[in-house]
Formats: C-alpha cells, structure tokens, sequence
C-alpha cells in the first residue's frame, strides 16, 4: 500500500493544493483549525477538500472527485458525512478549465453553517483566505513536506486574485513588500478546497482550488502562479443542477471523471481509492 500513496502524492501534487508559506513568518502563525473555515469538507486521509454551500451539497474540483461516488462517506465538522451522488461539470478539461463538480450528501448537514456562492464579478484585486491539509514548505524552497508527511495538520494562508476572467481565478506567490501578512499558495493534497473571504453573515466562497500554471521548478516557489475555478462564473450551473430532478442533473453533467489524475489507472484506482478513502 505504501506504494500506492506514494503514486497518489505524485498525482495530486500536480494539480495542487496544500499550504506553501511565506520563508520569513513562522509556521504557527499559519496554523488553523475547524472553526477557521467551518464547511470544510475533506475526501481523503491525506487531503482533497470541497466546501459545503447548501445542508445536502458540496462543491469541489472535479479532478478531486476521482475516488468520491455513491456510497463514500466524506468529513465534515469532524463527522463523516455518506455520499449520494457526484456530478463533474460535462466540460472539465484537465490542466485549462472547468475543474468544478458538486456532491450531494445523502442526509442534510444540520450542525454547520453552509458558505455561499459569490456571485459578483469583481473578484480582482480582493485578498482571500485559502485552507487545507495538503503539503507544505516556504517559498524559498517550494513544497518540502508532502500531504502524507504533513499528517492532517490544517493551515490557512491568504493572497491576492490578480486576474478574475472567465471560468478562472488567479493569484501569485509575492515575497517582501509585496506580499500580504500570511501570504501563501497551494502545495500537493487540497484540491477542491476553497478561496474565501467572510463577511457578517458568514463566509463566502470565489474560488476552488484547481492547479499551478507556468513554469517552475518545484510547486510554491516564490512567482508560482494559482489558478482556481471562478465559482461566479459557474453559478447558473451550479443553481440548475441543484434544483432540477434528478433525470435532468444527468444531461447537465458526468456522474464520474472521464479522465483520472496522473498516475492513477483503472486497474489501481480500486486499491487507490481504498487506501486512502474515509470509512465510517
């Protein structure tokens, strides 16, 4: 089994998500916990988070759903919560666009605030909060730790969007003046999970973490470039598929990915998908 994990790592390092940190705060400051974000969802032992938006729905990466169908149980609030359905945006293209999917749960989650969807198209220029299990390590070196070596430890970081146009968000790894208090980028291991900021209702969710882009030598060096999924963008889809009946949610989506992450194949996802996934 060490094997497959060791696969797994790989395959999730490279769409992303964990906490890279700046190299000049220390670690403890990026420290967090459940309270810190409260509808985070987590798929596996190592990592791949969604967020929940409505008492029976989750929303993610569709990249991150590869081992999440009917019958998997994911945590939330320190809960496992089973799942009924997963629905991967029919356009999802691997490493450009459209990496979003909903879950639905098979009971209502009555014991956490659900986050909403943002639904303004001024997202540029905001600072958002990001948070998740996966890798870790500073700029200066890129990820160090990977999302099975980091335990479970949860971090939150924030950054920047400096590009909000279509389906994509983005925002870049500054150090110095230029970066913010606790800046921070995505590492291997939390994919799926949110960009957020909070308002006085609760908490608002812009993004969900898809991959790095560019050119770079290891993932969260200072430059690298985050790109997430713009969930203004993909608000109609998420709306109709949540209140249409079921027969409908099938022609607006793909029950599961047509394509896996690298380095996972149908003959080992099986073996994959029970190494890491949750159990009741």
């Amino acid at each position: 089994m060490k094997n497959v994990v060791f696969t797994l790592g790989l395959s999730l390092s490279f769409f992303a998500e964990g906490i890279v940190i700046r190299h000049d705060v220390d670690d403890v400051k990026y420290l967090a916990n459940q309270q810190d974000f409260p509808p985070l969802a987590t798929f596996y032992v190592d990592g791949a988070h969604g967020t929940l938006i409505k008492p029976n729905w989750i929303i993610t990466a569709a990249h991150a759903t590869f081992c999440v169908k009917a019958g998997s149980f994911v945590s939330l609030a320190g809960k496992t919560r089973k799942v009924t359905n997963v629905y991967v945006n029919p356009d999802y293209t691997p490493g450009k666009s459209h990496d979003i999917a909903l879950i639905e749960l098979q009971e209502a989650v009555t014991d956490v605030a659900p986050a909403s969807i943002y639904l303004k198209s001024d997202e540029q220029g905001k600072n958002i909060w990001f948070i998740g299990i996966g890798g870790t390590g500073n700029g200066l070196t890129g990820q160090t730790v990977d999302n099975a070596a980091n335990k479970g430890i949860l971090r939150k970081a924030q950054n920047t969007i400096i590009e909000a146009k279509g389906p994509l968000i983005k925002f870049k790894f500054d150090k110095g003046d230029n970066a913010l208090p606790l800046e921070g980028v995505s590492g291997g291991g939390d994919s799926g999970g949110p960009a957020y900021i909070k308002n006085g209702s609760g908490f608002e969710v812009l993004g969900i973490s898809s991959r790095p882009e560019g050119s770079f030598g290891n993932i969260g060096e200072y430059g690298i470039t985050e790109v997430y999924s713009r969930v203004s963008y993909f608000s109609s889809w998420i709306d109709q598929l949540i209140e249409a009946t079921p027969a409908a949610r099938k022609a607006i989506s793909l029950a599961k990915l047509n394509n896996l992450p690298a380095g996972v194949t149908e003959d080992i996802l099986p073996m994959v998908c029970n190494d890491i996934g949750l159990n009741q």
